[in-house]
């Protein structure tokens, strides 16, 4: 079957997922810059999770290029990405709300460690589905920095029963990773090595 509803679907829910998050955020109770200080947390959580889903959507949109078609699998590994999507908006709230606090930067890390997985469990479907010979196998290739990010993640989440603030600074610090496309598949598409 083809992908463009998969395609499409997810691409509305990553839209919506940032809509609800900036919903979330308060306006300031008073006229003064001294009244924006309460909206410190909330601003710089709204601000990583933003990156966060962008960084999922740009990824998800290059590695379904690659793709020529789906299954029901896929479509069931699409969706368990987007289930781990979905909880970012709460934990963001519950993160900014909380300026950071123990537990519930730990349950950040455990949500984005299950979009990481999740999204290592599609590609791996698409890989599967498409064959060792095709371009998206030749794209993903070992995915180092996916792999990395898992670590990371689980590092971070250990790490934020001691010292939340260094777990935040991993969460950032594997975002940056991130930022900047994987240009992998472009690649690959395109015939430039």
């Amino acid at each position: 079957m083809g992908k463009s509803r998969l395609e499409a679907f997810s691409d509305g829910v990553i839209a919506i997922l940032i809509t609800i998050m900036i919903l979330e955020l308060k306006v300031p109770a008073g006229h003064e810059l001294a009244d924006l200080q309460p909206l410190v947390a909330p601003m710089l959580a709204y601000l990583l999770s933003f990156i966060y889903l962008g960084i999922y959507w740009n990824n998800h949109h290059h590695l379904l290029q690659a793709v020529k078609k789906v299954n029901g699998k896929i479509l069931w590994a699409n969706a368990h990405l987007l289930f781990w999507l979905s909880l970012v908006p709460l934990a963001t709230l519950w993160l900014g709300e909380s300026h950071f606090a123990k537990v519930p930067g730990i349950m950040y890390g455990i949500i984005l460690f299950g979009a990481g997985a999740a999204y290592y469990i599609l590609a791996q479907s698409l890989v599967k589905h498409h064959g060792s010979e095709s371009a998206i196998e030749m794209a993903i290739g070992a995915d180092v920095k996916g792999k990395l990010s898992l670590v990371l993640y689980a590092a971070a989440i250990g790490i934020g029963f001691v010292q939340p603030m260094i777990s935040a600074a991993i969460y950032a610090l594997v975002a940056l990773m991130w930022l900047v496309p994987d240009t992998r598949i472009e690649k690959i598409l395109t015939g430039n090595d």
